[in-house]
């Protein structure tokens, strides 16, 4: 029984079960061999998606890596994240495509036209040797609404897309399609928020 062991003891069997369980891990990275550029999907009903994205943009920038940056929805974007990959101009390419879509509009044909250009200008990100890293911020309300079809998007990921790139996609309602294509898909579940206590989006926080 642990509880009769001197604390010399205790501290020798903690050491040994560690190491059993670093070799136990080391072991199973050892079969991890594969280095790939990844399709990446945050989506889900939960705050978080595009901070996570933007999280994987700086440790992209951190390694000295290009990005691209597209966003689908948002268009006279002034945010925390715009104001730091500002500070670095020779690594990202910033493109703010969306100019509010149907909800305010009720133009669905300059929807499409958006979306369209939109896309255009990832396909040539995602396509550029020189660019690592490409997050296609709110696509997924995009192909939700049909401003785009699924399969043009799902094709060109998985037929045309560079190898050693990798792609990340986020907003709520991701398409069964992506989700089937994608290499990794995480869904923020929403618990709880603020906005329903009657708190309005923040600086530093939402924005």
């Amino acid at each position: 029984m642990t509880k009769d062991m001197t604390p010399e003891e205790q501290d020798a069997r903690h050491a040994e079960k560690m190491k059993k369980k670093k070799a136990a891990r080391d072991k199973i990275l050892a079969t991890k061999t594969i280095e790939k550029g990844l399709v990446i999907v945050h989506t889900g009903k939960g705050k978080g998606k595009s901070t996570a994205a933007f999280g994987m943009a700086f440790r992209q920038i951190g390694h000295g890596n290009k990005i691209a940056v597209i966003q689908f929805v948002k268009g006279a974007w002034n945010s925390g994240e715009k104001a730091v990959l500002e500070k670095f101009p020779e690594l990202v390419t910033i493109k703010a495509m969306g100019e509010g879509f149907t909800w305010e509009t009720q133009d669905r044909q300059k929807d499409i036209e958006n979306a369209e250009a939109a896309w255009a200008e990832a396909k040539k990100a995602i396509l550029d040797p020189e660019i690592r890293f490409v997050l296609m911020d709110e696509l997924n309300i995009v192909l939700r609404y049909d401003y785009l079809p699924i399969d043009e998007v799902t094709s060109f990921l998985q037929n045309e897309k560079p190898e050693d790139t990798h792609v990340v996609i986020t907003g709520r309602n991701a398409k069964d399609e992506l989700i089937e294509i994608a290499d990794l898909v995480t869904d923020m579940t929403l618990i709880k928020h603020p906005f329903r206590s009657g708190v309005k989006a923040q600086e530093g926080i939402e924005f």
